[in-house]
């Protein structure tokens, strides 16, 4: 195959997040329905009109050594977690080009010029800037931490996570609002496609629960106030939707040529088979109502894969919980793919998780492979009243789990959109 046109493939994967520490804990909370959104106990959130969110589940302090996390916003502790738990899954040790005489093969096949990283963040090290900013005005200039401006850098968690593996081809971060994570992902497959890299780490990072954020988000009127009801409050597709929950964490992928991968006996998740890239041009944070920028993405991974629409049975939705996003993404798949639509099982993980924001596109691509790889779909939780709109244009997957077809080649897409009007859509499939 053209070193321009290589095929690529999902070998590891990571995740901490609101609904378990890793991976695993995350999918099966994922595919019990289980819901990780639950009230903030801080004392700033007093006063907020918003006083719930999806945290985290495993404080970064039980798994980091506290030196290190000292020196790492709490974005970038969350990227090196799942980072570390991909790297580890994908069978390699320690940094590339690193191995020592007693070290599996698997640690020391990467070169190091053909690896690279590329960890997304909506915000960056939001929390950081906030708090220092804090120390400044209550303390005086001297007590600002010297690790500052590392630790708020939108680029920091990425150039960790290139620190970690020993990343040489090239680290970057994506900043697309909501869709950096599914952008960052995007952007590796095209680095190892097009022969920049052999192996690349990607995903996404978001750690934004503090009380500027969530007063800025309430008075925008786009979060949920179901304050009463934090794990009913995130409701995608419901009559009685009301906005989204902010959550927080992080979802890594390994991805490399199928080539590299088969050289060193990798197991394999999943097929990357491409990316969708589109802008709506309509407004800074409103999704143009008839989905035509979400149609132009998925257009553009057909137009640019061999993606067969007959293949595709999943769709991890973007199903933020609002009242227009919702229907806009089910118009664009409906406009795009006609009645092969009627077999995409569509689930809307971000009922259970919150809204990540840049990190969603990580998490939500680790779902995505994992539903293919087990041939389950996840369910969409606290749709008591499905939208008559969304029941007449998409098979919502709802109250349980469903299975997938068990036989053949079988594909699915993960979806993300952000503030800006970014699209993308990633494409993923059984090999």
């Amino acid at each position: 195959m053209s070193p321009t046109n290589r095929t690529v493939v999902v070998t590891g994967i990571g995740a901490t997040t609101p609904l378990g520490g890793d991976a695993a804990s995350t999918w099966e909370g994922l595919v019990a329905g289980r819901s990780g959104v639950g009230p903030l106990e801080q004392e700033w959130a007093a006063d907020q009109a918003v006083r719930i969110a999806a945290q985290i589940a495993v404080e970064p302090g039980e798994v980091i050594p506290r030196p290190q996390a000292r020196r790492l916003d709490r974005s970038a502790q969350f990227a090196l977690i799942a980072a570390k738990e991909a790297w580890a899954d994908a069978g390699y040790t320690g940094k590339a080009g690193e191995g020592t005489p007693d070290a599996d093969e698997a640690g020391a096949a990467v070169d190091p010029s053909r690896l690279g990283a590329v960890i997304a963040s909506g915000i960056g090290g939001v929390t950081t800037l906030l708090d220092q900013y804090d120390v400044l005005k209550e303390k005086g200039v001297r007590r600002v931490s010297p690790h500052t401006v590392p630790m708020l850098m939108p680029n920091g968690p990425s150039a960790n996570v290139g620190l970690l593996v020993g990343a040489r081809a090239g680290v970057h971060t994506p900043v697309s609002a909501c869709a950096s994570g599914a952008e960052a992902i995007g952007y590796a497959i095209e680095m190892i496609r097009t022969g920049r890299a052999d192996v690349v780490v990607a995903g996404g990072t978001e750690a934004a629960i503090h009380a500027l954020p969530i007063a800025a988000f309430g008075n925008m009127m786009a979060m949920s106030k179901r304050n009463d009801d934090p794990q009913g409050a995130s409701r995608p597709y419901d009559l009685g939707r009301d906005g989204f929950v902010l959550g927080e964490g992080a979802g890594v992928v390994v991805l490399e040529s199928a080539e590299h991968a088969a050289a060193r006996g990798a197991r394999v998740y999943a097929e990357a088979v491409g990316q969708g890239i589109s802008a709506d041009s309509h407004d800074i944070v409103q999704p143009e109502p008839e989905g035509r920028g979400i149609a132009h993405a998925l257009q553009n991974l057909l137009d640019t894969t061999d993606l067969n629409p007959a293949e595709i049975v999943h769709v991890n939705a973007h199903a933020t919980s609002t009242p227009a996003g919702d229907v806009a993404e089910l118009k664009a798949l409906r406009k795009v793919f006609g009645d092969d639509a009627d077999h995409f099982a569509v689930s809307g993980t971000k009922s259970m998780t919150g809204h990540l924001l840049g990190g969603a596109g990580g998490v939500e691509t680790v779902a995505t492979v994992l539903a293919l790889y087990h041939r389950i779909a996840p369910p969409t939780i606290n749709v008591e009243n499905l939208d008559p709109e969304a029941e007449a244009t998409a098979d919502i997957v709802r109250g349980e789990a469903r299975k997938l077809p068990v036989e053949g080649r079988i594909a699915a897409l993960n979806d993300s959109f952000g503030f800006g009007g970014h699209n993308v859509v990633l494409a993923f499939r059984t090999v």
